[in-house]
């Protein structure tokens, strides 16, 4: 399929592959005819696929049978197709490479879509795999018929139906090339039935060459050089950078950046581990639940260098109020698309980050003037005055726990092992975003772009297999789990024994505490009043249940389950119903105008 077709969406992203691809495969001699399906095989065996999760379904029982055939590849059978696109979406995160999910058609396909959309809105590289219908049935309304391709559509950075079994291995080819190059994100792999059973000669090309999807990897030397000059002549800089940096595996060669300029920086809610946070030049997180002093540096600076970011809602609020400030902006992107998208900057550098970064570091050290020492002083005694203000701290007294003081017990216990975070979407992930201080890239997974409920337990699935000496943790809210719940089972057959810390407030806390500062009071429908008792519900599926109701249980708790290497640990935490996430910048409001607590409202 040519990508000069309408589906090419997010294909002219720049740049070259920012996860590790497999070591090219050598041009194999054609075998004997296989089946569609035995193609499959092959070419995802060729890609290095080590885990595949799915659903099976009528549909693609040809490809299943091929499955059964084979051991190279372990495939996870989850309990609903939504967390099986989840959890080949967590695998990709943590290790960079192109997740891989295989799903029937109809309903296979449509409850696939919200776990594509989540990937696709944070960058991630997947190859996810739908039945169709024999191809005599497609427009017939066939059973279990769907359009996925058109539904599909605005969520993929690019989708295929494919027609000929002549054309599948050529096809899967290009959708991992196109996953995992330029700006990554999920590719759709459509296949009728009547395909996956037909057969060809199979033999699977070493590279591909695409005429209309050609991703620059270098950035443009003049840029760079103009980008130099505007660092060195800074007074008060900043560096901001967001999930392009992980994504990018560029976390290195940010930090040297730092560390050569002694600029103070600042990570989205995607960016968190790419500066480490102990470092005392991170400020925190920036945006609407931010740090003080990160968003008050961020409205105030007079250069910003932004790094693989998108200056998106949530982090910078009204456009308007930040442009009201003068400053220059530095934006190194490897989408052009998202350069001046909501911020007009003034030097643009398209590429790949970890490329430019290297460029703009040599750069820098080759230059013959230094930043103003003077200034910089200056500059880091005003933000010491802004961090004063100790936007996170929180009242730990009084005999209900604190979310915030659970989230610092498990950062406190596992800051020196090797440990993932997941979250679902809500208070909670603000909580663990904001005081579990990460220190290294790809440790922390969240649903950023969308918001997606639901991600945490899947995620912590799919790194558990992938890093199954790891400690997995997932965050997450007695709303969120409950989206998600039935793969307790899958954790079950598959023995992937990862800790779940459900902060259990009894209200999807989020939209309450919406409800109390914007709709006065007014808890409609956000109030849980008929919670399962989680702890036999995680004993009926053969794992561990611990309650924990006192604050001094919490950290012999968090003990307990780290101690159980090869359980999976439920614990369910009741917190203060009461607590809300701080600061808080509210829809239409400048990134400097906080809410700092309650005594603000």
């Amino acid at each position: 399929m040519d990508m000069s077709t309408p589906d090419a969406k997010r294909v002219s992203s720049a740049s070259s592959a920012s996860s590790t691809a497999p070591i090219p495969a050598t041009p194999s001699a054609p075998d004997p005819e296989l089946n569609g399906s035995e193609i499959l095989v092959r070419c995802l065996q060729a890609e290095g696929v080590e885990f595949l999760w799915g659903y099976p379904g009528g549909a693609v029982l040809y490809i299943y049978d091929a499955l059964y055939k084979q051991n190279s590849i372990e495939h996870v059978l989850v309990r609903h197709e939504q967390a099986a696109v989840h959890a080949a979406d967590g695998y990709a995160r943590a290790t960079g490479e192109v997740g891989v999910a295989l799903v029937t058609s109809g309903p296979g396909a449509t409850n696939a879509v919200t776990g594509i959309a989540t990937a696709y809105m944070d960058s991630i590289p997947m190859v996810i795999i739908t039945g169709q219908v024999p191809t005599a049935a497609i427009g017939l309304d066939a059973f279990q018929e769907c359009d996925t391709v058109g539904i599909t559509r605005p969520v993929v950075k690019h989708n295929f139906l494919v027609k000929d079994v002549r054309d599948l291995a050529m096809t899967m080819k290009k959708a991992f090339h196109i996953a995992r190059t330029g700006r990554p994100g999920p590719v759709v792999v459509d296949i009728p039935k009547d395909v996956s059973l037909a057969t060809t000669a199979f033999s699977y090309p070493a590279a591909v060459e695409m005429r209309s999807y050609n991703p620059v990897r270098k950035g443009h030397g003049g840029q760079i050089r103009k980008a130099v000059a505007l660092l060195m002549s800074a007074k008060r800089p900043y560096i901001y950078t967001g999930g392009g940096v992980i994504l990018g595996n560029a976390s290195a060669e940010l930090r040297e950046l730092v560390n050569l300029l002694g600029y103070p920086c600042t990570n989205t809610l995607m960016g968190l581990g790419a500066f480490p946070a102990s470092d005392p030049k991170f400020l925190g997180m920036l945006g609407m639940h931010g740090t003080y002093e990160a968003n008050m540096t961020m409205q105030n600076c007079d250069v910003l260098l932004a790094v693989g970011a998108r200056f998106c809602d949530r982090v910078i609020g009204n456009p308007k109020h930040f442009a009201s400030v003068e400053r220059k902006i530095v934006h190194i992107d490897i989408d052009p698309s998202s350069i001046s998208k909501r911020v007009k900057v003034d030097i643009p550098i398209v590429g790949d980050v970890k490329d430019v970064l290297q460029e703009l570091i040599a750069q820098i050290r080759e230059a013959q003037t230094r930043p103003d020492a003077s200034a910089l002083a200056s500059w880091w005694n005003q933000i010491g005055e802004w961090r004063q203000r100790d936007s996170l701290g929180f009242d730990n007294s009084g005999d209900l726990i604190k979310p915030q003081y659970v989230v610092q017990k498990l950062w406190e216990l596992t800051k020196d092992s090797d440990a993932y975070i997941t979250s679902d979407v809500g208070q909670h992930q603000m909580w663990a975003a904001q005081y579990y201080r990460f220190d290294e890239p790809r440790r922390w997974i969240n649903s950023g772009g969308l918001g997606t409920m639901g991600v945490g337990l899947p995620y912590a699935m799919g790194i558990k297999l992938a890093k199954p000496q790891a400690d997995v943790f997932c965050i997450t809210g007695d709303g969120s789990v409950q989206m998600n719940i039935q793969e307790l089972s899958t954790c079950m057959q598959y023995k992937t024994p990862v800790k779940i810390i459900s902060l259990n407030n009894r209200y999807l806390g989020m939209v309450r505490q919406w409800q109390q500062i914007d709709y006065g009071g007014r808890y409609a429908h956000s109030y849980m009043d008929a919670l399962p008792d989680f702890v036999k519900l995680a004993e009926a599926y053969g794992h561990v249940g611990l309650k924990i109701e006192r604050p001094g249980d919490v950290e012999g708790a968090l003990i307990e389950a780290i101690r159980l290497k090869d359980r999976t640990v439920f614990l369910d935490i009741c917190t203060d119903a009461t607590e809300n996430v701080w600061p808080m910048v509210k829809a239409g409001k400048g990134i400097s105008e906080m809410l700092l607590g309650s005594e603000d409202l």
